[in-house]
Formats: structure tokens, C-alpha cells, sequence
């Protein structure tokens, strides 16, 4: 799925009006109608609905729902804001209300604010997406009322007073705190940033039928990865395959009590589908590799504690460097050539982020694609701080363009952005994932698809979806409370088999 700036929906709008060609205020019933039709379905009508209007196209939004909503037998009551003007198709769903009831409220001053009751389901539709300053004066002190009362609320397209895309952190503008968000057609990139959270709790996707040639034509370098986005024609095997046919792994990974890290990520590389992995780890970690991992062989370093150099490289189709190997600067030494020596794709993660922070400018000497996986820590240890997480990501939108890697900021909807500057947010994934070890299995299941011989793009996307959803379905199981990595691992099955039932 495209996502878009806010202006560049607006322009779709036109777009479908024009070529469609539909009337703005029936692409508003339209939008309206599909509004409804998810409200219906959610809640019954023994719940007491107040509508809010702001004077634009959302409050015309707001009011041709309402109409909707009495006419299938809600108890409705409509409100909206004095202002100096109106949107022509705002005026003519008032009056088309006016027809249908007298239960519709101007506020002129806050004594006109209704009281709100905590059963009460408050619809909010008094700015859409193309506001481009804080909302001030009485529908400030209106926002501030309904975010008070605790009752329910639904948005309509986005919270009122919330910009979508960058906004201040913290946020003291007044914002209404939505339960859910109606967004219509496409998500706001503003729902994928952490900081907006209060804002927006909840977000669903209300098809409106924009012209699907203007969403074809519109560019984008933002994108949202569903299950029939990923290209999954390797999970088909020829009758003839063998371990030759699906890549060799090299994991280098793991130091003297941190072997966890290492067995982790390479029981996620086996579970991704490598022919064979190999394990380079300290000697200290001999025992703990054979024994954890029994599926993947073992390469000893010199070194007793942690890693100081590794084996050819001749034979390895993809390799991972990081979990778990702490940041002694031999340590250091060794990822340095490994990166000047590499010719295969390759991820980075973990302690191998924090050493290639101290020499950053080697990512301008490798042959390979590289594939770096931070947090946000370690993404601004690498690259520099940000003032929130809109500026972070375009500035990993730059750092990923001036390298030529892709870098996988982990989090919420988990951001892969590619060396042209895309950015693919992903829809997999639950807090409960939140756990220690959560990101070696991630920097695993990539690993095991690259060698398997997917592009580094799609081994990206794909892995970052997979992750997520092992850790869905883990959770639907065991709760996000106990979830921890060794689940994620063991349920990276399910997730490859749930796909390919999606599939068929």
C-alpha cells in the first residue's frame, strides 16, 4: 500500500473528482457512507452519539454521517463550530440535516459545550489532514473538553489538531486523544510515528474509492507492507532441492556470556530456510553453540572470549555479524575488514552497530550490500540525534542514500529504508516483542533468507514481516506479557505456513 503526504491526497481528491468524474459532496457521501458502515458494525444503537463539526470538508464528513446514523436509528446529537465561513459542502450536509432534525447545536462560547456522559460516543470531525497550524481559541477549549469527559472517541480521517506528517515532541498543541481513527483510503504517516501514540490509539483504513489511476500515477516514497505485498514465490520448492539449493550462512556472533545472542539468531537463520549455517564463535562458546544449536555447524575463533577475526569467506552466501559479540576494539579491528572484505549481502546488528559507529565512513569501502538493523539508540549512536521520529527517519532516508545500505530502524511498524530512499513501514508485530533476544532472531530470519538467494530488498521486507507476525502468533498463544525471543523463534514456522495459506 502507497502512503502519502497529506498533500498529496488532497491532490487525489481533485484528481477523482475530475476524472471519476463524482461531485466533491458525493465523494463525501460516499466516504461518509463508508464511515458509517464500520460504525454500524461496531457499536449498537442504544449508545448515545455526539458528533463535533469543525466549519471544512471534515465537518461536512462528520455531518453526513450523522444524518446516516439517524436514519438508522442512533440517538444522535450534532454540534459544530461558529466560524466566519464554511466549505460549500459542509453547508449543503447542514441543511440536508436541518430536513432530517432539529437536535443540531452551534457553539458560539464554551457554555455552549454539551455535557458528555463516559457511555457517550463522541465522533470527532472538526479538522482533517490538511491543517497547517495548532488549533487555537474555542475549538482548543472544545478539544480539551472532549479529551477530559473519558468518553469513547472516534476520529474521522485524523485527530483534530494532529498534522500528518511532522509534529512537535512533546506535543502541547491541543490534539483530541482518539480511541480510534477512521483514516480515509490511505494511513497518515503521522500514525506510524511513537510520539503520537496518545493521539492515536487505534487506526483502521476506510476505503472511499479514489481513482486508482491517480494512486498508480501519484509517487511515493512511502509504503505500508500487508501479507500481499511480499513476493513469496521462494517458499516453493522444486521436488529436486537439497541443502546446496538454499545458501550457506555465516553467523559470526556471540562473547563470553553473551553466547545467547549468537544461538538465537542462528536457530532464526535455520528456521528461515538457509541450506546450512555456520557458526564463528569465540572457543569459549564451542560447547553452548553445538549443544543449542545442534543444525548448524561450528568454526572456533583464535580468540578465547570474543571474536578477533573469521574463516574464508569463499563458500558463504550471506552472512550476520553482531549479536552478541561486545565491543573490544580487536573486535572492532576484525568487522572492519570483515566489511572491506565481504562481497555478499550482509547484516550488521547489535554490538556490530555500536563498534561501526566509531568508523562510520568504512561503510564507503565494502563491496557488499549492507544491512544495518539499529534502534532507535543505536540508530542515533551511528548517525546522530534526532528531535523526534519524524526527522529521525528522514534523515535515515539520507543516511541510507549517502551509503547506498538498508537500514532496518526497529520498532513499532518497523521502518526498512532502502538505498533510493524508500521506506517500508510494516504492519506485523506487538509490544510484547519488546523482549531481549527479539532483535538477533529478527538479524536471523534475514540472514536465512538471503541465502536462500533473495534480494537484499525483498529478504528485508519479507524478514521484518515474518518476524513480526511469529511474534503475532506467539502472542495469540502465550499472551505479550510472557512472550521472549526463543517463542519468536519457534513460531517463525507458523508464520512462513500462515503466509503460504494466505497464498493458495
Amino acid at each position: 500500500m502507497k502512503v502519502f503526504k497529506t498533500s498529496q491526497i488532497k491532490s487525489i481528491d481533485s484528481y477523482t473528482i475530475k476524472h471519476e468524474p463524482i461531485e466533491s459532496i458525493n465523494l463525501m457521501e460516499r466516504a461518509a457512507t463508508a464511515i458509517f458502515s464500520w460504525f454500524r458494525s461496531k457499536y449498537h444503537k442504544n449508545r448515545r452519539v455526539k458528533i463535533f463539526c469543525g466549519p471544512g470538508n471534515n465537518g461536512g464528513d462528520g455531518l453526513a454521517m450523522a444524518r446516516l446514523l439517524i436514519n438508522a436509528g442512533f440517538n444522535t446529537q450534532c454540534f459544530y463550530l461558529k466560524a466566519e465561513a464554511y466549505s460549500p459542502d459542509f453547508s449543503t450536509n447542514l441543511e440536508r440535516l436541518k430536513d432530517l432534525t432539529s437536535d443540531i447545536h452551534l457553539i458560539t462560547h464554551e457554555c455552549d459545550f454539551p455535557v458528555i456522559n463516559i457511555d457517550d460516543l463522541l465522533v470527532d470531525a472538526l479538522y482533517g489532514s490538511g491543517l497547517s497550524r495548532p488549533v487555537d481559541g474555542l475549538a482548543a477549549r472544545l478539544i480539551e473538553h472532549i479529551n477530559s469527559s473519558g468518553a469513547k472517541v472516534i476520529a474521522i480521517d485524523i485527530p483534530s489538531g494532529l498534522f500528518g506528517e511532522a509534529n512537535p515532541v512533546p506535543n502541547h498543541n491541543p490534539v483530541i486523544k482518539a480511541d480510534y481513527c477512521l483514516s480515509l483510503q490511505f494511513p497518515k504517516l503521522a500514525f506510524f510515528m511513537p510520539e503520537n501514540e496518545p493521539f492515536v490509539k487505534r487506526w483502521v483504513v476506510i476505503p472511499i474509492g479514489l481513482h486508482p489511476q491517480a494512486i498508480e500515477n501519484t509517487d511515493t516514497p512511502y509504503y505500508y507492507t500487508t501479507a500481499s505485498s511480499l513476493k513469496i514465490d521462494f517458499l516453493h520448492h522444486s521436488t529436486f532441492a537439497h541443502k546446496g539449493t538454499f545458501g550457506h550462512a555465516l553467523i559470526l556472533a556471540g562473547s563470553q556470556g553473551m553466547m545467547g545472542a549468537a544461538c538465537l539468531c542462528a536457530k532464526s537463520t535455520v528456521r528461515s530456510g538457509a541450506g546450512l549455517v555456520t557458526m564463528h564463535i569465540p572457543k569459549t562458546g564451542y560447547t553452548i553453540a553445538q549443544v543449542s544449536v545442534p543444525e548448524a555447524l561450528a568454526s572456533v575463533d583464535n580468540c578465547e572470549t570474543h571474536l578477533i577475526d573469521f574463516p574464508p569467506l569463499d563458500k558463504y552466501s550471506a552472512v550476520c555479524v553482531g549479536p552478541g559479540i561486545a565491543q573490544n576494539s580487536d573486535t572492532q579491528q576484525m568487522l572492519i575488514k570483515l566489511i572491506k572484505t565481504c562481497r555478499v549481502p550482509m547484516v550488521i546488528d547489535a554490538d556490530g552497530l555500536n563498534l561501526l559507529s566509531k568508523n562510520i565512513d568504512v561503510l564507503k569501502s565494502t563491496y557488499a550490500t549492507l544491512i544495518l538493523t539499529p534502534h532507535p539508540g543505536e540508530f542515533d549512536r551511528l548517525f546522530g540525534k534526532s528531535e523526534n521520529t519524524w526527522d529521525r527517519l528522514e534523515l535515515a532516508r539520507e543516511m541510507a542514500q549517502k551509503y547506498k545500505v538498508i537500514i532496518v530502524l526497529k520498532g513499532a511498524y518497523t521502518r526498512v529504508v532502502l538505498p533510493n530512499g524508500n521506506v517500508h513501514f510494516n504492519s506485523t508485530g506487538n509490544p510484547g516483542m519488546a523482549t531481549g533476544g527479539s532483535g538477533d532472531v529478527l538479524s536471523g530470519i534475514i540472514t536465512g533468507l538471503l541465502a536462500r538467494g533473495l534480494s537484499p530488498t525483498d529478504a528485508v521486507i519479507t524478514g521484518v514481516f515474518i518476524h513480526g507476525l511469529a511474534g503475532d502468533l506467539a502472542a495469540d498463544d502465550f499472551g505479550q506479557i510472557s512472550l521472549c525471543a526463543s517463542d519468536i523463534v519457534n513460531y517463525i514456522c507458523k508464520a512462513f505456513q500462515h503466509i503460504t495459506n494466505n497464498d493458495e
